[in-house]
């Protein structure tokens, strides 16, 4: 499944809303990312939002 391992961020569903209010049924899909990254000394891949990988950078 589709989902940010670090905050959990998947696909949720809605409705597009045009002007004549006609309701059709969407996704709306997380920029999911495989990101490789150290923990603990081991290089770790992971699948991550564009987010998350934001804002880890700016911790490091």
């Amino acid at each position: 499944m589709a989902k940010c391992e670090h905050c959990g961020k998947k696909t949720v569903f809605g409705q597009n809303r045009p002007w004549s209010k006609k309701a059709t049924n969407r996704t709306f899909r997380p920029n999911l990312q495989v990101v490789s990254l150290y923990e603990g000394g081991k290089k770790v891949r992971k699948v991550l939002c564009a987010k998350c990988i934001r804002t880890l950078a700016k911790s490091e």
